[in-house]
């Protein structure tokens, strides 16, 4: 839990217990299967509904189970709503040796010249939304922090059942992140129990209307709270970037991050982020508008889903020398998060993609980069050969601008000694 200006906010995902890309346009729920299969991955629109009056003589039954309201909601998108395990390892730096932990080498990833640091393992837990399923795979969207410097997922599902994830694309600077998890690892009882959720339109919220929140608060599984819409296009600061977000007094706390923030028709309208924490504050919670979220989401669902790493003989080589850009660097100096290039290395892939010193790695064919320790462990799945767009930020007359580059990443042992570089 990090302090924040005027009040603290609470990551609603950041619950502790211990230490590709396609081209897609929304589909109506009748066309979205066979969308899906020739152009990519879209999210399930709800389908317009054709009068108030017929709406009106159907809720019940629409909601499911002779249900209405608060719970005929529940009953419907229980299903579609997902709990996320995460078991990380974070890295402590010396405080005292902040200004010269600049110049520590990186190609494939060594992590020596670090200087002091520790590392410890911690459990966080989160939730997630049942968004799209394929002929392989089903797909969960959640917030980036839920599943950040994640070395192990697991997602859980209505029926108690668990298993393995990955994640498949991710975009910290919009704290947003789509898992996969292959069918082959859910039980066929549990898939006739899950449903894909349906996508609202927040941009047709007003403030005051009734909402449902269903999230795994606390880590104890999946709870339901509701409210209302207390404020529209709240900006407030979530880990160094602003967010226009839906304010709510529906009960978020920790555990909640990545849950469906629902209308009352059962069609999700956010996803649920913070929740504000101070003494004399109450009742304010936050989430990203789904109306927002929706182009992001699908480019992140239609990535290539990586799950083994190439083989030694394979592995790739970048050639840059950097540091990880902290949520308190970028604050206290305005440079992006990702990763500082101290220096290139001489015509390594990087300088032959125009990577210079000074230029601040962002996103990796697509996905952000917080951590030099995180570039490596992507780029394990990468064999050398391949062809990926780096995304860096550069500055110029004091500020950055962001820049894409293509980038034909180098065979580790082109350039250096493999026996020596794994001892």
């Amino acid at each position: 839990m990090k302090k924040r200006t005027l009040i603290s906010l609470l990551c609603a995902g950041a619950l502790t217990v211990g230490t590709i890309a396609g081209t897609s346009a929304f589909a109506s729920a009748d066309d979205t299967e066979a969308e899906a299969k020739s152009e990519g991955f879209t999210l399930l629109a709800a389908e317009e509904e054709e009068s108030e009056e017929e709406e009106s003589e159907e809720e019940e039954i629409v909601l499911g189970e002779d249900l209405s309201g608060v719970a005929g909601v529940a009953a419907k998108v229980m299903p579609a709503v997902v709990s996320i395990t995460n078991k990380s390892v974070t890295e402590v730096q010396d405080m005292f040796g902040m200004y010269d932990m600049f110049g520590w080498p990186y190609g494939y990833g060594d992590d020596s010249g670090r200087g002091n640091s520790r590392t410890y393992e911690s459990v966080s837990a989160g939730s997630g939304i049942i968004i799209g399923q394929s002929d392989t795979e089903l797909l969960i969207c959640t917030n980036y922090h839920v599943v950040e410097d994640a070395t192990e997922l697991s997602v859980g599902f209505v029926d108690d059942e668990v298993a393995p994830a990955v994640v498949k694309g991710e975009d910290s600077s919009n704290d947003l992140a789509v898992v996969a998890v292959s069918l082959d690892d859910i039980k066929d009882e549990t898939l006739d129990q899950i449903s894909v959720a349906e996508i609202g339109n927040s941009d047709k919220l007003v403030i005051g209307q009734q909402v449902v929140a269903i999230g795994n608060a606390l880590g104890y599984g999946q709870s339901v709270t509701t409210g209302i819409v207390s404020a529209l296009n709240r900006t407030i600061d979530l880990d160094g970037y602003n967010a226009a977000l839906i304010q709510t007094d529906a009960a978020i706390n920790p555990g909640n991050s990545g849950g469906a923030l629902l209308d009352m028709d059962g069609h999700v309208i956010g996803i649920n982020s913070a929740k504000a924490a101070s003494n004399g504050v109450e009742g304010m919670g936050y989430a990203i508008p789904i109306s927002y979220a929706e182009p992001i989401l699908e480019d992140l669902m239609n990535r290539k889903t990586r799950t083994e790493k190439v083989a030694e003989e394979d592995s790739s080589y970048m050639g840059i020398y950097g540091q990880d850009v902290s949520s308190e660097m970028n604050r206290l100096y305005g440079i992006p998060q990702g990763i500082y290039i101290t220096d290139v290395e001489e015509g390594s892939p990087a300088a032959e993609a125009g990577l210079k010193k000074g230029d601040v790695i962002v996103k990796f064919d697509g996905s952000s980069v917080t951590s030099m320790q995180l570039l490596k462990n992507m780029l394990s799945y990468y064999a050398a050969g391949e062809e990926v767009t780096i995304t860096i930020s550069q500055q110029a007359d004091g500020e950055y601008t962001e820049k894409k580059v293509d980038m034909t990443l180098g065979r580790l042992s082109d350039y250096v000694d493999t026996e020596d570089y794994n001892e």
